[in-house]
């Protein structure tokens, strides 16, 4: 049966296929699961149009049913796992971060976060059989920490050219908020031309706690962020991709930020993420990894360093 294309959504014409395209709506689903009034204002129709596309794009659809527990223990086969370089801390996750998930880095300033993402940019690099992805990795980096240099250290320790590591990572500066969300949209568009298995945004909300204060910018900021998050949980489903984040924690308890070890972003946050680490400094220069939460794993705790070389066990 052949592939049905955007112009076969009833009403959608070459150019208004060429719009919808332009605008990051390349699969009829994307059409058939956006709101009427995002997919207006996006690709500049009227929202009455923008209606009559998504109930076209929902009979075009393969929507699907429901499924046995069978049928996706059998999907979940092509789930992989990224080494983190430490065995303690790849056992605390039942063999390293996984595929098809939104991993959740956080602690405070110190604590390392920046330093696990670099080593799993590097791993991701490697072929499946040394932990790696064997894949390209692509960094939305919002507060100015990539540094190459790190890179071509963990690389040469790992005797591995750190220049063809350098090659395979794709950086991007996130200058503000909307730009981190839009730079997702770029990302899902390179990920058709180069196989993409890893995202790292560091951090993840460093902008919007910047940008959105006060309880009066609260419902916007959560609104932004909660679709940032499922547009990164659509870019692992779609490139059976990790998506590893780092977040902040509140430097103070109060009632808009919450406990100090809580991270921001509230239950946005925690409900979509997949996986929530809680990194922390421990004695002699150790870091401590605790699984705050999993869907299958128990709560538990790794201890790892991170030295010149990268991410080892203590």
């Amino acid at each position: 049966m052949a592939t049905k294309t955007l112009e076969d959504i009833p009403g959608v014409g070459p150019a208004i296929a060429e719009k919808l395209r332009e605008s990051g709506y390349t699969e009829i689903m994307a059409i058939a699961v956006a709101s009427p009034k995002e997919l207006a204002e996006t690709c500049e129709l009227g929202e009455k149009k923008a209606m009559d596309i998504i109930e076209g794009a929902k009979l075009c659809a393969d929507i699907g049913g429901f499924e046995t527990g069978e049928d996706i223990l059998e999907r979940r086969k092509t789930v992989t796992k990224l080494t983190t370089g430490s065995k303690a801390f790849d056992e605390l996750l039942a063999g390293g971060l996984e595929s098809q998930s939104i991993v959740e880095l956080f602690g405070e300033f110190g604590s390392c976060k920046t330093q696990v993402c670099f080593q799993l940019a590097v791993n991701a690099t490697l072929p499946e059989e040394m932990g790696g992805l064997d894949s390209d990795v692509i960094i939305i980096d919002s507060e100015n920490t990539f540094r190459p240099e790190r890179i071509i250290q963990m690389a040469t320790y790992l005797g591995v050219d750190p220049d063809v590591t350098l090659r395979r990572i794709h950086v991007a500066r996130a200058f503000n908020s909307q730009h981190q969300v839009l730079l997702v949209d770029k990302a899902m568009e390179m990920a058709q031309d180069i196989k993409c298995r890893l995202m790292i945004v560091d951090s993840l909300t460093s902008h919007f706690r910047a940008e959105y204060v006060g309880r009066g910018a609260l419902a916007e900021r959560q609104q932004i962020l909660n679709r940032h998050m499922h547009d990164l949980l659509n870019f692992a489903t779609v490139n059976n991709a990790v998506i590893a984040v780092t977040n902040q924690v509140a430097a103070k308890p109060d009632a808009f930020f919450g406990d100090p070890t809580r991270p921001i972003g509230g239950h946005i946050v925690g409900h979509t993420a997949t996986f929530r680490i809680y990194l922390r400094k421990g004695k002699a220069g150790k870091r401590i990894a605790r699984l705050i939460d999993s869907p299958n794993l128990p709560e538990g705790e790794a201890v790892f360093m991170v030295t010149e070389d990268g991410i080892k066990d203590a």
